[in-house]
């Protein structure tokens, strides 16, 4: 396959995402792949680079992608050209601009990816403009996972120190985890994996109503409806000293809200996304641990990202990669779901998907482009 020197590309223009032609490939580092992208997956993420001024102007946004491999970096030993992958780039990055999964090729670390197995569906895409939650066997719903999926595995990982030891005979930890936004894409996943892991004694989860079968199926225990005017006071009634509060949602408007669900006396952990704290609570409890997580680490590089510098963590890669590997025979013999999905076509429906996606209309979904 003759790979062009230049490529349509969703960039940063200002405070919008544009389509831009003529934009050059990115170019591939030692242990990369390239990738010709197929589908592409929008994540809170990339409208928050862009409308909090993360990104730098013209650089590429996107971090979800999947497609097919045709050229290999220095050192790539895992994969070869011609199979179909998913995996991450940091799109709208400080320190790599020119690379993002809003494009028509990506350049993807060679360890941070899931390949795309045969099937009894030998399209490597569907073909279709929604598919329910299920087995993976199309590429839209393998690139509902590199974010959403390793998320939830670094927070179990890392953050909660769970072993991944499929169906533990006994919970991990004989406690309840409650899960904020378990519609979330990224909830989705941690209620699966929990489940799976026997990470918890019970699995509690606020979403809406409207998601309770389906939550239910991927192994909630019960839910509770974050449109209750009084969800705080009907959780903290059942209960009163949570010890692990989950942020799906990591957002500075909800994060008030959702500390109060924390223990009010025992030792009690809040673990979000974007790396809130106490700044960001009114009555802060000096039992309350916040912890955060930053998926960016797992590139092995230091991330600057707003206000925040963090300095790289190979620790944090070398869990990431193990989780990755890890999970791949959990995905091929599909006893993880792909997350529901709503597919548009071309990149030229990305900027319509990033708003959507900062407005909500994703609830309960991944919105997904076809190239």
């Amino acid at each position: 396959m003759s790979i062009p020197t230049s490529m349509k590309a969703v960039v940063i223009e200002g405070v919008n995402a544009v389509v831009k032609e003529n934009v050059p490939l990115p170019p591939l580092k030692e242990g990369q792949v390239l990738v010709k992208t197929l589908a592409a997956a929008v994540n809170p993420t990339d409208w928050k680079h862009i409308e909090y001024k993360l990104g730098p102007q013209s650089s590429i946004s996107g971090c979800d992608a999947a497609g097919q491999v045709v050229k290999l970096g220095a050192n790539v030993k895992n994969v070869a050209e011609g199979d179909v992958v998913a995996g991450f780039a940091h799109g709208a990055s400080v320190k790599h601009p020119e690379n993002g999964a809003f494009a028509e090729y990506v350049a993807i670390d060679s360890e941070l990816l899931w390949k795309l197995q045969s099937s009894s569906d030998s399209r490597v895409l569907s073909g279709k403009q929604e598919l329910p939650s299920g087995p993976v066997s199309n590429i839209e719903g393998l690139v509902t996972f590199p974010i959403s999926l390793n998320t939830a595995g670094v927070v179990l990982v890392n953050n909660l120190k769970i072993d991944l030891s499929w169906k533990s005979s006994k919970p991990q930890r004989d406690e309840p985890v409650i899960v904020w936004g378990g519609a979330t894409a990224f909830g989705q996943c941690f209620i699966q994996l929990a489940k799976q892991l026997n990470a918890f004694s019970k699995i509690i989860t606020v979403a809406s109503r409207k998601h309770e079968p389906s939550l239910k199926k991927y192994g909630a225990d019960q839910l509770f409806d974050y449109h209750d005017s009084d969800v705080v006071e009907q959780i903290k009634k059942e209960y009163p000293e949570a010890p692990v509060v989950v942020d799906g949602v990591s957002s500075p408007e909800t994060y008030p809200q959702i500390y109060k669900v924390t223990a009010d006396t025992k030792p009690s952990v809040i673990i979000n996304l974007i790396y809130l704290d106490d700044k960001n609570v009114e009555k802060p409890k000096s039992n309350v641990r916040h912890e955060s997580t930053m998926l960016y680490l797992m590139t092995g590089f230091d991330i600057p990202y707003g206000s925040l510098h963090l300095p790289k963590d190979l620790e944090y890669r070398k869990k990431a990669i193990e989780f990755i590997k890890w999970v791949q025979p959990k995905i091929d013999a599909g006893d993880i779901y792909h997350l529901p999905v709503k597919i548009s076509n071309g990149l030229e429906s990305i900027p319509k998907l990033l708003d959507d996606v900062r407005t909500g209309k994703n609830s309960g979904v991944k919105l997904v482009a076809v190239l």
